[in-house]
């Protein structure tokens, strides 16, 4: 194939979409809203995924969590049996100072989380997620102390009603007012305001604004919390690998319980990689069901593909048997209408590739999402619209291609 014909093909691509506007456009508009798409939805989760990623990043990518069960593979169960973790004894506070006591762990934070209605004065918030925490949560935590100071080891040991406030939090209790040292109420109980904590910008900060952190001990002991799902973060020595850290707390953990060597532990570490792992998995299938409606809006451009080709062949038969006559060859005219039908989708292609990348660009500036189209879907969206063009193209310049010459020019 010349590289004169493949112009001549992209000049009269360009010459029938001029001619027949309208039509043209409904035949590229479903190739548009394909490429549209997956441009704008690669781009949405690619910001998300690269605000996880950084997320996860921060926490430190060698900590681990243990827990009472693992609930990145958590199952439904309808049988009325229970989950398989029921038996699972909860993790305690005293095995979370014996896991922060072994050699190749340098801290081991406990957590558990609720929620409960703020008030201050006449002012009330409702669903507040309490993180209730040891001293030293922040390094699991992007984000910095903009007032007051952070608690204290010893307001942990001493179960203190002092509160570390989320910013937007403490700008929707207090307003203008200073709220160091102001009181909140939660059930009733009056919690003193050590600080104000504002979160680094994420995904997850624009999900939850409103929250706060309190000493673990606190929340069990004046807000009645249950600790029955009690976490333990734990934190490896510089230098340790992560997995002679968890093999020295599963040791800790099994001789303590009196797990016997046949049976499973009953309790579970989670590791970064695993919640990366479901992460992945769950915009995995966002990410099918997002192609899968893609397609859809493909084949509805192909099929307007294939009906404008088809009247490009019958308005051009004459054409086409000048040309046979004059010595063009069967292939020669395949490639011809061919080359024409997929300049038309990737024509919409780009013009799907230049939408998409803006509606990625306008959701990086109203959201907290850092939305941005990778390279890898600019090149599946000119790959589909190439492809798209080559299938839906092929009958007709089939059809082109086997016209009798002789019968092409009796053609009126």
């Amino acid at each position: 194939m010349r590289i004169e014909s493949l112009q001549e093909g992209a000049r009269l691509a360009i010459d029938q979409l001029r001619a027949n506007k309208f039509r043209s456009v409904l035949t590229i508009i479903g190739i548009v809203i394909g490429v549209a798409t997956v441009m704008a939805m690669s781009g949405m989760i690619n910001g998300i995924r690269s605000s996880v990623m950084g997320a996860f990043e921060a926490s430190g990518p060698n900590n681990f969590m243990v827990a009472r069960f693992n609930f990145n593979s958590v199952r439904i169960v309808s049988d009325g049996s229970g989950p398989p973790w029921g038996d699972n004894p909860a993790i305690t506070v005293q095995e979370a100072r014996a896991i922060e006591r072994l050699p190749s762990i340098r801290a081991a934070h406990v957590g558990l989380d609720l929620q409960e209605e703020f008030s201050f004065e006449r002012q009330r918030v409702a669903s507040v997620a309490i993180s209730a925490r040891d001293a030293g949560w922040t390094e699991f935590t992007q984000g910095s102390m903009i007032a007051g100071h952070d608690m204290l080891p010893s307001d942990v040991r001493a179960a203190a009603r002092v509160v570390v406030l989320s910013a937007p939090l403490a700008e929707t209790l207090f307003g203008t007012l200073d709220p160091i040292g102001r009181t909140v109420r939660i059930r009733s109980v009056p919690f003193q305001v050590i600080g104000v904590f504002e979160q680094e910008e994420n995904v997850f900060a624009s999900l939850q604004k409103n929250f706060a952190v309190m000493p673990f001990s606190s929340a069990i002991k004046h807000l009645d919390a249950w600790d029955g799902m009690l976490l333990v973060f734990a934190v490896p020595r510089s230098g340790v690998p992560q997995e002679q850290a968890i093999d020295e707390v599963i040791t800790l953990l099994r001789s303590t319980r009196g797990v016997r060597p046949a049976e499973d532990n009953n309790f579970a570490i989670i590791r970064q990689e695993e919640m990366v792992e479901t992460f992945n998995r769950i915009t995995g299938i966002f990410f099918l069901v997002m192609l899968l409606l893609s397609s859809v809006a493909l084949m509805v451009g192909g099929v307007g593909v294939i009906a404008i080709m088809m009247i490009a062949v019958t308005e051009r038969t004459r054409e086409i048997g000048i040309r046979k006559a004059l010595g063009a060859t069967k292939r020669e005219i395949l490639w011809q209408f061919l080359f024409e039908a997929t300049t038309v989708t990737v024509i919409g292609g780009a013009i799907g590739m230049v939408l998409g990348g803006g509606l990625a660009l306008l959701v990086a500036a109203l959201t907290p999402i850092p939305a941005s189209v990778p390279v890898s879907a600019i090149i599946a969206a000119l790959g589909m619209a190439t492809v798209a063009g080559v299938l839906f193209g092929l009958w007709p310049a089939w059809r082109a291609a086997g016209l009798d010459p002789v019968e092409a020019l009796r053609y009126e």
